[in-house]
């Protein structure tokens, strides 16, 4: 005879509900792929970020040579040329390509850089600079071109490229350049109707 509760009902059991081995496998695959992306993710910007800091050193290294043609008295000869340099750490390789442009006195000069154990075609930075006796002054100005010189050419119709238009040229370049703006407010508040009028 079975012994009935005093509920009134025959007793049972309760058994203990866990997780089947499937679906602890299921879960493991899946923390197992979203690590993998996390892991992924993290290798993509490091190595970005060590691209982008060969990128700027390179970057840097093309802006020196640059400089140093720039500084130099005597413009590069047209060719290129190419040196080893040690920075930040690292052997690099810059290539130099100088060409001549359509006016006499300036010159086109390309530096591209690379690491020195890359080959050339994988230049990191590629910088373009000019040298050239024809440079303006700070603020604007006219250049002092080879072929046409300030004040050269019929500068007052008359045929014979001098005269007074030379001077006034230079009077007008001597002076120093004015703005109507302060005119144009006391004009308007001229024009305005003051309170005292009223």
């Amino acid at each position: 005879m079975t012994s009935v509760p005093a509920e009134g009902r025959p007793h049972c059991p309760v058994r203990a509900r866990g997780f089947t081995l499937i679906e602890v496998l299921a879960a493991l695959v899946i923390v197992a792929l979203g690590m993998l992306g996390v892991i992924q993710a993290v290798s993509q910007t490091a190595r970005n970020g060590t691209y982008l800091r060969e990128k700027t050193l390179a970057h840097w290294i093309a802006m020196n040579a640059i400089t140093e043609r720039r500084l130099l008295p005597a413009p590069p000869e047209v060719g290129e040329s190419s040196d080893d340099v040690e920075f930040a750490g690292q052997r690099w390789r810059w290539t130099l390509r100088v060409s001549q442009t359509e006016v006499e006195s300036l010159r086109r000069m390309d530096v591209s850089v690379r690491p020195a154990d890359r080959p050339d075609d994988e230049a990191l930075a590629t910088v373009t600079g000019f040298y050239g006796t024809a440079i303006g002054a700070v603020g604007g100005g006219t250049l002092p071109w080879e072929d046409s010189q300030p004040g050269d050419g019929d500068a007052d119709g008359d045929g014979d490229g001098g005269g007074d238009g030379d001077a006034a040229e230079e009077a007008e370049q001597d002076a120093p350049v004015r703005s109507d703006r302060p005119r144009r407010r006391e004009e308007r508040r001229d024009r305005e109707p003051s309170g005292d009028d009223e």
